[in-house]
């Protein structure tokens, strides 16, 4: 891809690929109109990071109930929310890493709500033909996902990178629960939490929401 292809990709204007990746707004101007041309490392570490990007935003909105779809197990069914998980894993065709809210719950980050019904995962697309299934994105490089009690799903700082990501399309409670705990069984502080830079400004806004979770 060359950087028009990586920004239209995203569905970035120049400014919003500028401000992403923090890149001057007037050399993504140059680079696009073919009047200076960025270095090839430069390329190649654009693309990947443009790559994973589209890959945390597969889902662009929550999906709906269809009647066609097959249902799987209900959370109100169990009184766990790893007894569910464990249960919506061996309903699934293919092994799949539970994202979001759902790997909070893994990592006991989160306890859920007993009509959760959205289950967010990385898997193939075939799984969007359960109700309820998000598929975040088809691949996940291993060393973000951790495995236990039988489940796979994303670490705290991919979760967190995932969350912010897709901000828009998503009820942040959960995140914002985890990212409290994390403060403050931390010590009140957030060392080891890394957001890319472009979420820096989402992360603030959020963290200075979680300092205060358990106070309101």
């Amino acid at each position: 891809m060359n950087i028009r292809e990586m920004r239209r990709s995203l569905g970035d204007t120049q400014a919003e690929f500028a401000q992403r990746y923090q890149i001057p707004f007037r050399t993504v101007q140059n680079w696009e109109s073919g009047t200076r041309v960025p270095p090839v490392y430069v390329m190649h570490l654009l693309e990947n990071r443009v790559k994973m990007d589209l890959v945390n935003r597969k889902t662009a909105a929550l999906p709906a109930y269809d009647p066609k779809k097959q249902n799987l197990p209900r959370r109100s069914d169990f009184v766990g929310s790893l007894a569910w998980l464990r249960a919506v894993a061996d309903h699934m065709p293919e092994p799949v890493v539970f994202a979001l809210d759902e790997a909070l719950m893994c990592q006991g980050n989160f306890g859920g709500r007993s009509d959760e019904y959205i289950i967010w995962v990385y898997g193939p697309d075939s799984l969007s033909s359960f109700n309820g299934i998000a598929v975040l994105g088809n691949k996940i490089n291993p060393i973000n996902v951790q495995e236990k009690n039988g489940l796979r799903y994303t670490d705290f700082n991919r979760t967190l990178a995932d969350a912010l990501a897709n901000e828009s399309i998503l009820d942040m409670q959960g995140i914002t629960e985890a990212l409290s705990r994390y403060y403050y069984k931390n010590g009140n502080s957030f060392q080891g939490i890394s957001p890319a830079p472009e979420y820096q400004d989402a992360f603030d806004r959020l963290a200075d929401i979680a300092k205060d979770y358990y106070n309101s």
